[in-house]
């Protein structure tokens, strides 16, 4: 409804009716135009309908939705399902070119626009989130494990054709390996150090294998900042200033590290400090959007990674991901982010408080690990567990009672992946002392949700004793019968042998 539009509308309803509703629609109108000049979060996040309106704006930009196109190609953005199309509000040409996914495409001028703003406003909350001196931002219609091989293969062609290694400091999540084995590189596994309870980078490790190796050789190091206790954050500031020294490409892992400020002053001081290429992240883990998505950014320091995986990315792309994310920013804006940034990080204090007194009522204790901000460890091996066998149903008796997310982790599974053996995998370290299970304190997770996953894990554990108890009990009442058993036999056969022995007398 312009201004044209609704003098007309006044000759139909009362002129100062018709100015009412114009002026609410001028302030949505306002809210776009701020948004498209400023380029950042607005300060207050957008009510549905004007981010309905805006989205839905956009995709009548788009050539398949005009009303007197002619399409004769063979990719014109026909939907054959009215459902699928109102589920993506239209817009079906997708984003980018065949040669680079952030190019505007021709006949999608909405679709393009929402994918230059998505990038824009990703890149702003990353910087409200604490990544400071940020370069380029891209946004990749990718989970993290698809977007650090694109990331990876855009970094191998900078380097020398005999560089195939790619040093990874161990995190037992299979994403990772496949990452660099998908990339068609090799990866060449470094162990963590044991301090304490918490697994920490070997930063010497780490040099020395690149030494070992050759620096021309190997195509880049991954280090991961966000992971499973009590693995503690890569020391990713040791490990740029060696990348630097060395001239080694450096990528990090930053897989739900957003939304952790001291993960996001880690990453900072790291690529202030020395070298660090990529950093790669989940949308759907840091902002609460559907899977599918991963954000790529590099320091202004050092440019060039974002672009060329941006013209490396083959064919078109869809634009779902970038939707999701601009929906999920907009409805939150500045201060709705930091809001959900601030409860996390107050979420993290409390379920360790109340993991750790659920964990002493069973002479448990929560692992020592101060370098991993969202991750939390209980042992499991240890008080009245001690006698317990296999732990590992504990982790079904979770799952069965509705808590989804926790990982039991018990010595001795054997497993492979990426054409490496691991002997205890899951557990980060070969030789890990103990059994446990993990709890994130993660985004969008309130207390409510960490106080009744105490209860639950309080009666959980319980179960478990009472459960091996009767299990032990079990065991004992057959061994105790099974000697009885012994012993009556060995009485008959003595029975037998002195009535043969008198028979012979």
């Amino acid at each position: 409804m312009d201004e044209a539009n609704s003098a007309l509308a006044c000759s139909l309803v009362s002129r100062s009716y018709i100015a009412q509703g114009m002026q609410a629609l001028g302030g949505r109108h306002k809210a776009v135009k701020a948004l498209l000049s400023s380029r950042r979060l607005p300060d207050k996040g957008w009510d549905e309908a004007t981010i309905e309106m805006f989205i839905q704006d956009c995709a009548l930009m788009d050539s398949n939705n005009f009303t007197d196109n002619v399409g004769v190609g063979e990719r014109e953005g026909r939907v054959a399902c009215p459902l699928v199309a109102r589920r993506h509000y239209r817009l079906a040409h997708g984003i980018g070119r065949s040669g680079d996914i952030a190019a505007e495409q021709p006949k999608a001028a909405g679709s393009s626009l929402l994918a230059k703003l998505t990038s824009l406003l990703a890149a702003d909350a990353l910087r409200l989130a604490g990544l400071q001196d940020l370069g380029a931002v891209t946004v990749l219609p990718l989970a993290t494990g698809m977007a650090m091989t694109l990331t990876l293969l855009a970094i191998k062609a900078s380097r020398p054709a005999s560089a195939r290694y790619v040093l990874w400091s161990r995190v037992d999540q299979k994403t990772c390996l496949k990452a660099i084995t998908a990339a068609g590189l090799q990866p060449v596994v470094v162990e963590l150090a044991l301090h304490g309870d918490e697994l920490r980078t070997d930063v010497d490790a780490v040099r020395a294998k690149i030494c070992e190796l050759g620096a021309e050789n190997v195509a880049a190091v991954v280090t991961t900042t966000s992971c499973f206790a009590p693995r503690a954050c890569d020391d990713v500031v040791a490990v740029a200033k060696l990348c630097a020294a060395l001239d080694v490409p450096h990528m990090i892992n930053n897989a739900y590290g957003v939304q952790a400020a001291a993960l996001c002053r880690e990453v900072t001081s790291a690529w202030r400090k020395g070298r660090v290429d990529a950093i790669v992240q989940s949308t759907d883990k840091n902002f609460m959007v559907p899977v599918g998505g991963a954000i790529v950014a590099e320091s202004a320091r050092r440019p060039g990674v974002v672009d060329a995986v941006n013209k490396g990315y083959p064919g078109r792309a869809t634009a779902s991901a970038h939707v999701d994310l601009l929906m999920t920013l907009l409805h939150w804006g500045a201060a709705g982010w930091k809001q959900v940034l601030e409860a996390r990080e107050a979420l993290f204090p409390f379920l360790k408080t109340s993991l750790q007194a659920t964990a002493a009522a069973h002479g448990l204790r929560v692992l020592d690990t101060p370098g991993n901000p969202i991750s939390l460890a209980v042992t499991l091996d240890e008080g009245r567990l001690s006698h317990i066998k296999d732990h590992s149903f504990i982790g079904s008796m979770l799952w069965a009672r509705c808590v989804s997310g926790t990982r039991v982790v018990a010595p001795g599974k054997a497993q492979s992946v990426g054409g490496l053996k691991f002997a205890n995998y899951g557990a980060h370290s070969d030789a890990y002392p103990h059994v446990y299970l993990t709890a994130a304190a993660a985004v969008g997770a309130s207390q409510a949700e960490a106080t009744e996953f105490c209860v639950r894990l309080d009666k959980t554990l319980g179960e478990a004793v009472a459960k091996e108890a009767k299990r032990l009990e079990k065991a004992a009442q057959a061994q105790q019968a099974q000697q009885q058993q012994q012993g009556g036999e060995d009485e008959k056969k003595q029975g037998g042998d002195d009535g043969a022995n008198r028979e012979g007398q």
